[in-house]
């Protein structure tokens, strides 16, 4: 199926024409056919002589009061056909759908001039055609035809079946986001929506995303019939599950879970409006219109100087599905004027808080291409969530490094390296008993948003001097202590090698000058065991007590062992006590002990 919208002219000619072509009634409303306007979104079909596949009318309003329905039909549609009255000529609504179709980047299409049975076609025809070589659409074919007489009827046919096969193929394996333009119910069904779907594919049981719900389709139509799947570009008709008529309609998106990012403030570009040399002096308060949604917007520019495209900051009422390279435009509706399109550049841009800021950031975004590229997302945002950048339409290469779903810059490592080195170096030059610089504070250093993400930056070869243990980082070679206090943890080993239970009093250690954080850092690193309250021995103290308890009779008093470590009370009931706790020895009822 081909999409097209029917756009430019205010009166009953364009229904008409549609009617003409399709044999059916566009608009659906009794008050639109009494007054001879179309005040809403009208939809007809039909098959083209000598093409298999249909191709689908969205019949849009042309009076200025309807140009928000007009808009939430032209925005998810391809191509045009531009329709002027010979009798009529160019008019004020043909000038404001050309502004919109022009803002949203529209390409393809072709004119007609109806009603040509009344008067001769050429002067309106020619005067629209100049409009139009003035926008995006360029130079159009045009057809003059008579929806009564039948005239070019058949010229109109081939026309848009030419320009139909050159639309562009649509992405069948995209994401989908599906626009909602109508939203009604069924008896016996539920509620259903409509809406054009220009990429992807809905299969009967997708679950969709409709902002922060997950809705289930449970059945569908297109041209009126019930199909499975639906492929783009279609017109479709969704019955959902899982939602009520009054929790959904015109402007809301159906999405593939998961996929795509909402936003409510986005960074973009404006350009000029049709026939603009320069940006226009935007309101504070605009509308924004992409796809059938309609919201309002803030509007903060990030670089002070007029230019033909400008870097704006858009902070919208309601968060949108949105992604990088998205047209949509910018509307005054008080003045009732297209301000410019707009291209949609960063929809996670950063906080600006300092002076200076926002016209760094206008800097940072005039190379931006406003197209989903994973290497230019991670070299702006050096690291983020693997699902965050597949939610931008962005493939993710596969020699990324990637830790816990997150996705960290390449060329950024190596710098993260080198300030990890010079982190951990000044903590402990800071610290200099303390076991290493822990993985939390680490990760506060680099910025980094997960602990986890240390491991990236130590497999670095900038990061080789450094050695993680226990939760800590510390250099490779410092050995984890002061030399001081290494030297000191040194005497006292050499003291204990004689006699390994005959653990220093306080005032031996003190003289050493090993104090209580001199101890624990001793302890930390692995120079020390401490079996109970001021009682330090050697780190192996336990295994050589283990040995010696073992040539005792089972079980042992409190004094045999004693005697057999060759030591003081003092240390011999902490002692036995951390062995205990090891589960190397344990207590009967009569107090005495036993190894396991």
């Amino acid at each position: 199926m081909r999409v097209v919208a029917t756009a430019g002219h205010v009166d009953h000619g364009k229904s008409t024409l549609v009617r003409a072509l399709t044999g059916m009634e566009p608009d659906r409303w009794a008050e639109e056919r009494r007054r001879g306007m179309t005040i809403d979104l009208g939809f007809a079909w039909t098959t083209l002589p000598g093409d298999d596949e249909p191709v689908a009318f969205v019949d849009v309003p042309g009076h200025e009061r309807f140009v928000t329905q007009m808009l939430a039909g032209v925005g998810p549609v391809p191509a045009t056909m531009f329709v002027v009255a010979a009798d009529s000529g160019w008019m004020p609504q043909s000038a404001e759908h050309l502004d919109a179709l022009d803002a949203l980047g529209v390409r393809d299409g072709l004119l007609v001039v109806t009603r040509s049975d009344l008067t001769d076609p050429e002067l309106a025809r020619d005067e629209a055609l100049e409009h139009l070589a003035e926008s995006s659409l360029g130079r159009l074919p045009a057809v003059c035809v008579s929806a009564v007489t039948g005239l070019g009827l058949d010229e109109l046919r081939a026309e848009l079946s030419r320009v139909v096969r050159g639309l562009p193929a649509p992405d069948l394996d995209a994401d989908v986001r599906l626009w909602v333009d109508r939203a009604f119910t069924v008896r016996g069904a539920g509620t259903v929506v409509t809406g054009t779907l220009g990429a992807g594919t809905i299969r009967v049981g997708d679950e969709l995303a409709l902002g922060a719900r997950t809705v289930t389709v449970r059945g569908m139509q297109a041209l009126g019939e019930s199909v499975d799947p639906v492929r783009a570009v279609a017109r479709v008709a969704l019955n959902l599950r899982g939602v009520g008529l009054d929790e959904i309609g015109r402007g809301d998106a159906l999405t593939t879970l998961g996929r795509w990012l909402r936003s409510d403030v986005v960074d973009v570009r404006v350009g000029p409006p049709r026939g603009g040399d320069t940006a226009v002096d935007l309101p504070k308060q605009v509308m924004l219109h992409v796809g059938s949604a309609a919201v309002a917007a803030r509007v903060r520019p990030l670089s002070p100087e007029p230019g033909v495209e400008r870097a704006v900051r858009l902070t919208l009422r309601e968060p949108l599905p949105l992604r990088p390279g998205d047209h949509a435009l910018l509307r005054d509706p008080g003045a009732h004027r297209v301000l410019g399109g707009v291209t949609v550049l960063d929809v996670r841009p950063p906080v600006l808080r300092r002076r200076g800021a926002a016209r760094a950031r206008a800097d940072e975004l005039a190379g931006a291409e406003g197209v989903p590229d994973a290497a230019s997302e991670l070299a702006r945002r050096r690291v983020m969530r693997r699902d965050d950048l597949v939610a931008l339409g962005a493939t993710v290469p596969g020699d990324v490094p990637s830790a816990a779903g997150w996705l960290v810059d390449p060329a950024w490592l190596s710098s993260l390296a080198s300030r990890l080195v010079e982190a951990v170096a000044a903590h402990a030059e800071a610290e200099p008993l303390d076991a290493g610089l822990p993985a939390k504070a680490a990760a506060r250093a680099l910025d980094l948003p997960d602990p986890r993400l240390l491991d990236l930056v130590l497999a670095e070869p900038a990061a080789s001097s450094l050695v993680a243990a226990g939760g800590r980082l510390r250099p490779r070679d410092a050995g984890g202590l002061p030399d001081a206090v290494r030297t000191a943890v040194a005497t006292v080993r050499s003291d204990l090698e004689a006699e390994p239970f005959a653990a220093p009093e306080a005032h031996r250690l003190a003289e050493l000058g090993l104090r209580t954080r001199e101890l624990g850092a001793a302890v930390k690193a692995g120079a020390l065991l401490k079996v109970g309250d001021g009682i330090y021995l050697a780190p192996d103290a336990a295994d050589v007590a283990v040995g010696r308890l073992a040539g005792l009779p089972s079980p042992f008093t409190l004094s045999e062992a004693r005697q057999a470590l060759g030591t003081t009370r003092r240390v011999a009931v902490p002692l036995l006590e951390y062995l205990a706790k090891q589960g190397r020895t344990r207590r009967d009822d009569e107090g005495r002990h036993a190894l396991r």
